[in-house]
């Protein structure tokens, strides 16, 4: 179905990579590559007559940290953010970096009205609303039939 599909995310990845890292954080810890840990943000798919919503859960962040793109059926909603931290007194110097980013990517279905999409950022939730197509919406008509 096509809430399956727009469902879908590349989470096949975090997961391999998670693989890979484990030698690492087994020999520094668990608390990830070098203390920081590596996470991909949740996301909420609800499908209704009219649309999709998408709330992907991303605390921290301002409204201009995000990219959201279309390419062909995908949406792909990504983050790179780096921050820089400087602290100084009479005898120390301490500077601290922290760079974060992920990426999800969401397979749309041919019903969904792309140039329609939009998006908020609230409260630490990125909150997508996918419209769907017109006739779409007609053919989402539900109806029971009685068996003879």
């Amino acid at each position: 179905m096509t809430t399956k599909a727009l469902a879908k995310t590349t989470e096949v990845f975090p997961s391999l990579f998670d693989e890979f890292m484990r030698p690492w954080e087994e020999r520094f810890g668990n608390g990830g590559f070098w203390g920081k840990t590596l996470t991909i943000p949740s996301a909420n798919v609800v499908e209704s007559k009219d649309d999709y919503k998408i709330s992907l859960a991303v605390p921290g962040y301002k409204k201009n940290d995000f990219n959201i793109d279309i390419d062909g059926n995908f949406l792909t909603v990504s983050s790179h953010k780096e921050e820089n931290k400087e602290e100084k007194d009479a005898k120390l110097t301490r500077m601290e970096y922290n760079y974060s980013s992920f990426s999800r990517t969401f397979t749309l279905p041919d019903e969904v009205s792309k140039d329609k999409i939009e998006a908020i950022y609230e409260e630490g939730v990125l909150k997508m609303t996918l419209p769907k197509k017109e006739e779409a919406k007609k053919m989402a008509m539900t109806k029971h039939i009685t068996v003879k």
